[in-house]
């Protein structure tokens, strides 16, 4: 067997917007607080692939397992890794998952297993390529296919989806732990392997996903104080866009020896830390350069000048996300 699409495949992704847009060419889904997760099944092969294309088999084995347990020998889905806990999705468990150690990982896979939640199908039952027809086509024989093959199955979830925007935005403003915010698709587009150009996700937190390009220690440690935090312009350059420094204290002294292993110039590609303004001093122009590879997540106010205006709130790592999808555009109507 062959299945005609094969991994590293680019999911569809999303443009952020302020508000749900309207109109009978879009559908509407929950945004699950996960990790996108593209299921490859091609016989006993089981591939599992976040959105930076990087496998994940090995930190879900339970999931694999479960795959191998649908009635079709082929398919491809398109969903989202989460860990429930005590009715909400937790993402510090899911967190834990991202270990070295494979004995830790089947441990946790057993105390806290974690379900996949499915929102397309890309490739059939019977092997077909669906990503051709529109998401009109498409989330019909994906419900189908939910009905015939993942009931009675605790490992898979259908996410629901709706043509009403006002329960769209019922969603948006019942969001407590399970939902990260609102997705909406072009019903009428086929599926947009790797571009913008069909979906849209508005969230109430206004966060964004950062390269962690630099540090500075603390005024009077050797540990980390805050973190620099880098997007990619259209050019490839990253650029100095702001800090966070809301780091615990209980993590400063590991975070400080995990950064300094990281620690190589120039840090920053584009717009560096430290140029000269009337509010720098000399020390806030001391800073250790990073080879791009950490992506965090932080919560902001406002985004003008091509920096943040004030300071960030750390939300969280995010171990899932390539660095060079860290982007400018996230922040560029803030």
């Amino acid at each position: 067997m062959s299945l005609p699409l094969k991994s590293p495949y680019p999911p569809m992704e999303a443009e952020i917007k302020k508000a749900i847009p309207e109109g009978p060419q879009w559908q509407y889904e929950p945004k699950w607080d996960g990790f996108r997760c593209i299921v490859f099944r091609d016989g006993d092969d089981v591939e599992l692939q976040s959105k930076a294309g990087q496998p994940l088999a090995r930190y879900f084995p339970e999931m694999v397992d479960a795959v191998r347990h649908v009635k079709p020998r082929q398919f491809v889905l398109d969903g989202e890794i989460v860990i429930p806990i005590q009715g909400k999705l937790s993402f510090d468990d899911l967190l834990q998952r991202i270990h070295p150690a494979a004995s830790r990982v089947q441990k946790l896979a057993k105390e806290t297993p974690a379900t996949l939640i499915v929102f397309d199908l890309l490739v059939d039952a019977h092997g077909k390529l669906l990503t051709d027809q529109p998401l009109s086509a498409r989330r019909p024989q994906l419900e189908s296919f939910a009905a015939q093959f993942l009931a009675g199955h605790d490992s898979f979830k259908l996410s629901p989806a709706t043509e009403d925007v006002k329960l769209a935005r019922d969603w948006l403003a019942d969001i407590a732990g399970s939902l990260d915010g609102v997705i909406a698709k072009r019903r009428d587009l086929p599926y947009q392997s790797g571009e913008r150009t069909g979906m849209v996700k508005v969230k109430n937190l206004r966060t964004a996903d950062c390269v962690v390009g630099g540090f500075r220690y603390a005024e009077k440690e050797r540990i980390v104080g805050s973190l620099l935090l880098g997007l990619y312009d259209d050019d490839g350059l990253l650029n100095h866009v702001g800090f966070t420094s809301g780091i615990a204290a209980a993590d400063k002294k590991d975070l400080t020896a995990k950064l300094e292993r990281l620690m190589e110039p120039p840090g920053f590609t584009g717009k560096a830390p430290g140029g000269a303004s009337r509010w720098s001093t000399e020390r806030s122009a001391e800073w250790q350069p990073l080879r791009p590879e950490l992506v965090v997540e932080v919560r902001f106010d406002h985004f003008t000048g091509g920096r943040f205006r004030h300071g960030t709130r750390l939300e969280r790592w995010r171990p899932d996300k390539a660095p060079k999808q860290c982007r400018m555009n996230q922040v560029e109507h803030s």
